[in-house]
């Protein structure tokens, strides 16, 4: 399954939303309709024009913030100290991974909160059930299944590729049964910096199924990314409130460089090629932009308060933090914090700690202005 079958997937879940939210929302009352325009209109920072012109700069900006964030670790593979099974990788991947968990908690689950338990919809049925939580335990269940789904489709068809390679020939198994004869040294096993040994078939099998798994963590995860980036970029251009706009734009730069860091961590260990390396880059770094630029275009129509946004947004919202907890706990922390390069050292497992707690901590500070 590949990123733009995913987002096609997205794309008619969300069109499905829009067309049935308006049947969900039909108890709405006048009088809920005259407190909700007033909450739209009735805000003393509301200036159009200086709106306009802070989201004409934080479209560049989040852009360049978030080119920075998901093209570091690919530039850094260049220096020695940054190198996937290096010390520093894996602190700066925990720090990264503390901001992505850290967005769904803090950010994007209680934004679900206030748009599907607003004053704006009916009571019947938003606030008479937990729909935010539910669709968040959903979608980690969903999240899961795709994952598994995924990997056991690529493992299939890396067997189905290799019981089509063809049948060594006698010469060459002859030599491998040599080889095996021979008493060669135990040093040409050993593995060089990466863990995995040379020329055993179980260690070379362990090594690509590794390869897999993270191939399908990159496509879950920007997944994720995309589906929260959008919906914040789209509020944020459609606003028209300068104290909401000013301190977003700074948020959404800090947020997009360090979780770019965390995705362009993962991208680096799935070892993709150059054109799909560059397809993710761009896919993750104009998600936000092109939200608020959909925002800006949309705002004689889109209004964040009316029901259908509402119903649409917050169960995006939703979905987006149960597949953003899943990621964050299992497949980038939980992966790292039990694998073989941190069991075997205390040191950095606390090290390691310290930057999750200092990554979601400053994301969680974020969370007052955004």
């Amino acid at each position: 399954m590949s990123s733009s079958s995913s987002s096609r997937a997205l794309a008619l879940v969300s069109l499905a939303l829009l067309v049935v939210s308006p049947f969900l929302a039909h108890a709405q009352t006048p009088a809920a309709d005259d407190v909700c325009a007033g909450l739209a209109t009735d805000d003393a920072c509301h200036n159009v024009p200086k709106a306009l012109r802070l989201k004409l700069i934080g479209i560049p900006t989040i852009l360049v913030a978030s080119v920075i964030g998901v093209c570091l670790p690919l530039f850094a593979k260049s220096v020695p100290a940054l190198q996937p099974d290096r010390n520093l990788f894996y602190v700066v991947k925990a720090f990264a991974s503390g901001v992505i968990l850290s967005t769904g908690y803090m950010h994007v689950l209680p934004d679900s909160f206030n748009n599907l338990n607003s004053p704006c919809l009916p009571e019947t049925p938003w606030r008479q059930f937990p729909f935010t939580t539910f669709v968040a335990m959903l979608a980690a269940v969903f999240t899961l299944m795709v994952d598994s789904l995924m990997l056991t489709f690529y493992n299939r068809k890396k067997k189905g590729h290799d019981a089509g390679a063809p049948v060594p020939t006698t010469s060459s198994s002859s030599a491998a049964v040599a080889n095996l004869e021979s008493p060669e040294p135990e040093a040409h096993w050993h593995s060089h910096g990466h863990g995995t040994a040379l020329g055993r078939p179980g260690d070379t099998e362990a090594g690509q199924m590794q390869l897999r798994r993270n191939r399908v963590v990159v496509q879950v995860l920007e997944m994720g990314i995309v589906v929260h980036s959008v919906v914040i970029g789209l509020g944020m251009g459609a606003s028209q409130s300068v104290c909401t706009i000013r301190p977003l734009v700074a948020a959404m730069c800090f947020h997009q460089m360090f979780e770019g860091m965390g995705l362009g961590g993962c991208i680096l260990q799935a070892e993709y090629g150059t054109k799909m390396k560059a397809g993710l880059v761009f896919f993750f770094s104009t998600t936000t932009p092109f939200g608020i630029a959909l925002g800006l275009a949309l705002t004689k129509v889109y209004k964040d308060n009316s029901p259908t946004a509402l119903i649409v947004v917050g169960i995006l919202n939703a979905a987006s933090a149960g597949l953003l907890h899943y990621m964050a706990l299992v497949e980038l922390l939980a992966a790292d914090f039990m694998g073989p390069k941190l069991q075997s050292s205390v040191r950095l497992q606390l090290i390691c700690l310290t930057a999750v707690l200092l990554g979601a901590g400053g994301m969680s500070v974020m969370a007052k202005w955004a």
